[in-house]
C-alpha cells in the first residue's frame, strides 16, 4: 500500500492507494501499446489538440494543484503556483512542436527519393521524483505523447496523489490509456522499465543506475538525470549583497530540494565579506508552513532526511568545519531542519563532495581563478554551476572550463528553461538530453527511406528519350 503523508503534518494522509504489481504494471503498458499504434499513425493536429486540451484542463486546476503540491511534498505555495503555471506552459509548448519537422530530404545516390522520417517508439515508461510533482512529469510526457508515445508513469510514492489528480485532468483531451499512472516502490519500476520501449527516469544516483542498467540490458533507450553538487563561482568584483541573496535562494529554496540548488560556494580571494553576507540572507529566509506565501524554505520531504541534512551537518564540524548557522532539528511537528552553512570542511569529506538534498551549503575560499574552477569541477557530478563577476571576459572564460550541463552567470543555478535541452555532464546524466527540441531525438526513432524508380522505367514516363 502507497501511503503518502504531508511532510509538515505527518498525522495528514493526503493519500492511499494499493502498489501496483509487475502483473498490473504489465497489463497496464499493454493497454497503452494498443492505445498508441492509432495515437501515433494519427494526424499530427489531432495530438496537437489533445495536449492542447490538457493545458487547459491544468489551467483550470491551478488552484487546486497549487494546495494539493503544498499538502503533499510541502513546497511554499510561491513556488508551488510557479510551478502549476509552468505545467501549463510545456504542455502549450509540446502542442505546437508537434508540427515540427520530423524527417528531411537528401539527395540519393541513384535516381529516385531519398528521406528520412522520425517514428514514435512506443511506450515511454517514466519514473519520476517528488520534488517536481507536475513539471518533471510534464517535461518527459508531454513530448513523449507529441511525438505519438503512449505513457507509462511511477511517480515516486511520496507525490502519488499529485500525479493520480494529473492523470483524471489529462484524461479529459487525452485519449483513454494513453497516460496510465502506476503507483509503487521499486518493484513496480523494475516491472515497467522491463515492459517499456524507452526510458525516462529522474532521481537519485544508486536508482538512476540500477534503471539504466536494466534498461540497457533490455535494449531499450534510457536517459537519467541523477542530480548534482552545484557549485556557484564568486569572483571578487561581484556584487556581494544580491549574489548572496540570489546563492541564499537557490541554495534554500524549498528546502534545498531540487537537484539545480547550490550546495557548494566558491569564493575567489577573502571570504570574509560574502560569508558574513550569506549568513545574513540564508537566515533572512522564512522557515515555515509552506501554505503561508512569506514562507520559503519549508519542511523537508520526510525524517529521514530531515536526520540527514541534521547529521551531514555535525559530521562536517567533526571533521574539522565550522557550522556558521542552522543544522539542527526544529522542535515543532513536521521534518523541519534549519538552513545550514559551513566553511572549512575538507574537500574530501562526502559533505563536499556528495549531494545532500536539503537546505545545506559548503563555503569555500579559492586564491585564484583557475584553483576555483579545479574545485568546481573536483567532484563526480556537473549538472549546473553558477559564477558570479562583473567581467564579461571572466565570466566566458570560465563558463568555456566548468564540467556542467547547464552553466549560468549573474543567475542562479537552480531554474531551467523547459524549451531548452536540459542535463549534466559526468555522473549527473546517461543518455540524451530532455526537454525542448532535444526531446524529439529521444522519444523517436530515424527511418530512412528510398524510393526508386520501378525496374526498367525512367522518371517522368521517359519524356525526353
Amino acid at each position: 500500500m502507497i501511503r503518502s503523508s504531508s511532510p509538515q503534518n505527518p498525522d495528514d494522509l493526503v493519500l492511499e492507494v494499493p502498489t501496483t504489481s509487475p502483473d498490473e504494471v504489465e497489463k497496464a503498458v499493454q493497454r497503452a501499446r494498443s492505445a498508441q499504434r492509432g495515437w501515433g499513425r494519427g494526424p499530427a493536429a489531432a495530438r496537437a489538440t489533445a495536449l492542447a486540451g490538457a493545458a487547459e484542463a491544468v489551467a483550470g486546476a491551478s488552484a487546486e494543484l497549487a494546495d494539493l503540491m503544498v499538502r503533499e511534498v510541502g513546497k511554499p505555495l510561491g513556488e508551488a503556483q510557479g510551478e502549476v503555471a509552468r505545467a501549463v506552459a510545456i504542455l502549450r509548448y509540446y502542442a505546437q512542436q508537434v508540427f515540427d519537422p520530423v524527417g528531411a530530404v537528401h539527395e540519393p545516390s541513384v535516381a529516385g527519393l531519398l528521406y528520412t522520417r522520425r517514428r514514435p517508439l512506443g511506450v515511454a515508461g517514466l519514473i519520476t521524483p517528488w520534488n517536481f510533482p507536475l513539471a518533471i512529469p510534464l517535461w518527459k510526457a508531454a513530448p513523449a505523447l507529441a511525438f505519438g508515445n503512449a505513457v507509462v508513469i511511477k511517480p515516486a510514492p511520496q507525490a502519488t496523489a499529485v500525479a493520480v489528480r494529473l492523470a483524471e485532468l489529462l484524461a479529459t483531451s487525452i485519449p483513454e490509456d494513453l497516460f496510465a499512472v502506476v503507483p509503487g516502490e521499486a518493484e513496480t519500476g523494475r516491472a515497467l522499465v522491463a515492459g517499456a520501449d524507452v526510458v525516462s527516469f529522474t532521481g537519485s544516483t544508486a536508482v538512476g543506475r540500477s534503471v539504466v542498467a536494466a534498461a540497457t540490458e533490455g535494449g531499450v533507450p534510457v536517459q537519467a538525470e541523477m542530480g548534482g553538487q552545484n557549485p556557484a563561482i564568486v569572483l571578487p568584483d561581484a556584487d556581494v549583497a544580491s549574489t548572496a541573496a540570489q546563492i541564499a535562494a537557490a541554495a534554500m529554496g524549498f528546502a534545498g530540494q531540487k537537484c539545480t540548488a547550490t550546495k557548494r560556494v566558491i569564493v575567489v580571494g577573502d571570504p570574509a565579506a560574502f560569508r558574513d553576507a550569506l549568513v545574513a540572507a540564508v537566515e533572512a529566509m522564512v522557515v515555515g508552513d509552506p501554505a503561508d506565501a512569506a514562507t520559503t524554505v519549508g519542511p523537508v520531504i520526510e525524517e529521514r532526511a530531515r536526520d540527514r541534512v541534521a547529521d551531514s551537518a555535525a559530521a562536517g564540524v567533526a571533521a574539522g568545519g565550522r557550522l556558521l548557522t542552522g543544522g539542527a532539528r526544529l522542535d515543532r511537528p513536521g521534518w523541519f531542519v534549519g538552513a545550514a552553512v559551513l566553511e572549512e570542511v575538507p574537500l574530501d569529506h562526502p559533505l563536499s563532495c556528495e549531494e545532500v538534498f536539503g537546505p545545506i551549503v559548503t563555503l569555500h575560499p579559492a586564491a585564484t581563478l583557475q584553483e576555483a574552477v579545479e574545485l568546481a569541477n573536483g567532484v563526480e557530478q556537473g549538472l549546473v554551476a553558477a559564477v558570479y563577476t562583473r567581467d564579461l571576459a571572466a565570466a566566458l572564460a570560465v563558463s568555456d572550463r566548468l564540467e556542467a550541463g547547464l552553466v549560468k552567470v549573474n543567475a542562479p543555478t537552480t531554474g531551467v528553461d523547459f524549451y531548452l535541452p536540459f542535463g549534466g555532464e559526468k555522473s549527473s546524466s546517461v543518455g540524451l538530453r530532455e526537454q525542448g527540441k532535444a526531446a524529439q531525438d529521444f522519444y523517436t526513432s530515424v527511418h530512412t527511406v528510398t524510393l526508386a524508380p520501378g525496374a526498367g522505367e525512367l522518371p517522368f514516363g521517359g519524356l525526353g528519350a
